[in-house]
């Protein structure tokens, strides 16, 4: 992954901090009902439980944390294919929530979702140049010169021959696959894309490939990407700001530079301990967490990540730590947050 840092470091972007938030996430909530014992008592699952950011025009946010966090459940909130238990989803200064109709169908122009499966996002009885007109031929645009050429455009955009319009998804390997997907996503020009961890079931070979498109179509057309992820190597190259989330909850946010070098909460501390490329870990060294994430049917009381925390006390049991700016500039989630640089 080595050659995505020149992709990071040329990105020339509008400061995407003078900018009036294009989307805006305030208590977010997600909670499924489960069945549990002979008599079927009714449980929840908090899988989503209070989550708040900001992403502005152009700017790329990454969604972070380990598998089972509520990354990708958040992410399915955003483009309204799952419905909010609580909380509140604002575009464009508009309420999106609870949009429905001809609301929602002007809104999925403006915001699309790039899926983690390459196979299984793709109608395998399509053809390449349907899959991409779908989103056209549903919301009844016909663009200038047709929707073919628009789909030909679209696939030499993000690398593909215009010539194999009529070819089937089995007859991709998996990055042009997930190029398909991109192709997609592109169709109705839209501002926001959330990107659900595209490069993860990809061959590591080509994952460099599919982000430093991301990279070049997000400088391109002034895109703003929620990136959900759990490979930090990658979210580094890619992200601007980062969103630390631990179980449906988010614990830390900072800039790229922040996040990595000087991370408040411990628990975003062990994540950096894990990636391979980090060769200098701090005074804590390699941190390896004890114990199993808690279930979200049945939470810690105060903070959620206290019993896998090396920093934890009484304190942290009894009282939900806030979000609040620490010495670091990030704000993360701790009674008792970290000091010192990682590198």
């Amino acid at each position: 992954m080595t050659d995505l840092v020149d992709a990071a470091e040329d990105s020339a972007a509008t400061p995407a901090s003078s900018r009036e938030p294009l989307l805006k996430v305030e208590n977010l909530q997600k909670h499924f009902p489960v069945r549990s014992g002979v008599l079927g008592s009714s449980l929840l699952v908090r899988a989503v439980d209070g989550v708040s950011f900001e992403v502005r025009p152009g700017e790329t946010l990454g969604l972070v944390g380990e598998s089972g966090c509520g990354k990708t459940t958040t992410g399915r909130m955003l483009v309204r294919l799952i419905e909010a238990t609580a909380g509140k989803i604002t575009f464009e200064g508009q309420d999106i929530t609870h949009a429905k109709g001809r609301q929602l169908r002007r809104l999925r122009q403006d915001m699309q979702i790039i899926f983690q499966d390459p196979y299984a996002s793709l109608n395998p009885r399509h053809t390449v140049g349907r899959i991409i007109a779908m989103p056209l031929q549903v919301n009844g645009i016909n663009p200038p010169g047709g929707v073919k050429k628009r789909v030909q455009e679209l696939l030499e955009t993000v690398g593909l021959n215009p010539e194999h319009y009529n070819r089937y998804p089995h007859e991709f390997s998996g990055g042009q696959r997930q190029r398909i997907g991109i192709a997609r996503a592109l169709a109705l020009h839209p501002k926001i894309i959330v990107a659900d961890e595209p490069v993860s079931a990809l061959d590591v070979s080509i994952q460099a490939q599919v982000v430093n498109l991301l990279r070049k179509l997000q400088r391109d057309l002034d895109l703003a990407f929620v990136f959900i992820a759990h490979d930090l190597a990658v979210v580094r190259h890619f992200c601007e700001r980062i969103a630390v989330m631990y179980l449906g909850k988010i614990v830390e946010t900072g800039t790229r530079k922040q996040i990595y070098e000087n991370p408040a909460h411990p628990y975003t501390r062990a994540l950096l301990s894990a990636v391979p490329d980090v060769t200098k870990l701090g005074p804590a060294g390699r941190i390896k967490l004890e114990g199993d994430v808690p279930s979200p049917i049945n939470p810690p009381s105060g903070c959620v990540f206290r019993t896998r925390c090396w920093k934890a006390q009484e304190k942290c049991a009894t009282e939900t730590p806030p979000l609040t700016i620490k010495p670091n500039g990030t704000v993360a989630a701790c009674h008792f947050p970290e000091e010192g640089a990682v590198v």
